[in-house]
């Protein structure tokens, strides 16, 4: 993240501007804030208005429950959260938790009595957040509201200051609140095991390594804090911590709590790099047109260097560098959430998926990220994008000289290159040809 940061410093510095970090993403050629949106959320509300969608508004769980099947979201994917880290705190506690329930390009949360908070993908913009009220008359067409307050939390210095979706772990006091002085970790897949799910429920089973999930911190006069990890480990029953009754689920499964960390961070440092790659490529016509010279295409000098940089956070991104590694004897989730997941997955010809579940020491069997099937990753600027495909088969082919990438074996690689050459969009043609050589 450090290499991204210091890049778009780079960018902004080219403008011969003073521009705050948090606001790069509202200037050219973003323009977050008032550009309209290409995502899932307009085009539903689109079809809801010319009737070419229904949606049950018999209540709140049933709007949630049409929303969800339009944006691809299983409802096998709910998490629980019960620290007041959201934009309806006021309806948020260990008794009340959030339910948070996540696609490939989408994201939606709940709290009883509440809205239902949305989180969709736009192949440039990054995510973008919207309120949705399941109570509105039904007499009144659903809208969703655009949210720009949410970029207080989701466009600053937790999500690499672009737009992102994130999972924090705090210490939650008794009622929720995180406890200030104990600071937070913004969870990724290089986040130990035990500084995950503060403020979180967690099922599942995970062996002796504790996490700090399910419990609440009392803080001392001395600002220390009284929390007993243990309580929360190798839980499979909520019940004994808040009555379940009111949710459709029971459950906050820890494999989906994993796969949630991952996934949020790899679409933060994808529209990093997005966005930074479109500034980059934007100084460089501004200042080619400005000096009279020959606008290139193609990026060259700072650009071509910061660019280099984006490709390089990818890839590692993509390729689970310094992932954490899972309790010894390995995790065991819900499998109903592990079926919803992987049911739709790409398959190479010998019936191999990025989605594949390993779970004894690491999330996944093959360690490239499905994200390379996102919309982002897809829509990624023509010289990021290339770059990256020839920086990822550098690194499967063996071929990378760093050492950075030697955790990934011959067998592994070999696997992720079938993968990706049958079954990525786009995917370069030497790619297939490579395979059939060998």
């Amino acid at each position: 993240m450090n290499r991204l940061l210091q890049t778009s410093l780079l960018v902004v510095s080219l403008s011969g501007l003073t521009v705050l970090a948090e606001d790069e993403y509202e200037n050219a050629p973003i323009r977050y804030s008032e550009t309209e949106p290409n995502d899932a959320a307009q085009r539903l509300e689109r079809l809801m208005a010319t009737g070419k969608v229904k949606v049950d508004r018999t209540d709140a769980w049933t709007v949630l429950r049409d929303v969800m099947k339009q944006f691809d979201i299983p409802a096998e994917s709910q998490v629980m959260v019960f620290s007041k880290t959201s934009k309806q705190n006021d309806r948020i506690s260990p008794q009340t938790p959030r339910v948070v329930y996540f696609g490939d390009n989408a994201y939606v949360g709940y709290c009883l009595g509440g809205s239902i908070e949305v989180s969709t993908i736009d192949p440039k913009l990054g995510p973008i957040f919207y309120l949705l009220d399941p109570y509105e008359a039904p007499q009144k067409p659903l809208h969703f509201q655009r949210d720009q307050s949410c970029l207080s939390c989701h466009g600053g210095p937790f999500t690499p200051e672009v737009p992102g979706v994130i999972v924090r772990s705090v210490f939650p006091g008794p009622e929720g609140h995180p406890i200030m002085s104990q600071g937070s970790t913004v969870v990724d897949t290089t986040t130990p095991f035990s500084d995950r799910w503060g403020g979180w429920y967690v099922t599942g089973k995970h062996g002796s390594v504790l996490h700090r999930g399910n419990v609440t911190a009392t803080e001392q006069n001395d600002q220390t804090i009284d929390i007993d990890f243990k309580k929360g480990a190798n839980i499979t029953n909520l019940g004994k911590f808040f009555d379940t009754t009111p949710y459709k689920r029971k459950s906050s499964d820890i494999v989906a709590l994993m796969v949630l960390e991952h996934q949020t961070s790899v679409q933060n440092i994808l529209t990093k790099a997005n966005h930074t790659s479109l500034r980059a490529m934007h100084m460089q016509t501004s200042l080619q047109r400005e000096l009279g010279e020959k606008v290139e295409r193609e990026p060259v000098g700072t650009a071509r260097r910061i660019i280099d940089h984006c490709a390089e956070d990818v890839v590692e991104a993509l390729l689970f560098k310094d992932e954490a590694e899972l309790p010894a004897g390995g995790i065991e989730g819900d499998p109903a959430f592990q079926t919803a997941f992987t049911k739709r997955a790409p398959q190479s010809s010998d019936g191999r998926s990025l989605k594949d579940f390993q779970l004894l020491n690491r999330l996944f069997k093959h360690r490239c990220s499905y994200m390379v099937y996102s919309l982002t990753f897809q829509h990624l600027t023509a010289p990021l994008k290339q770059t990256v495909l020839s920086r990822l088969w550098t690194v499967l082919e063996g071929k990378d000289t760093t050492g950075s990438y030697d955790y990934l074996g011959e067998s592994e690689r070999s696997n992720i290159r079938r993968i990706l050459a049958e079954t990525l969009p786009g995917a370069p043609p030497e790619w297939k040809k490579a395979l059939a050589s060998k």
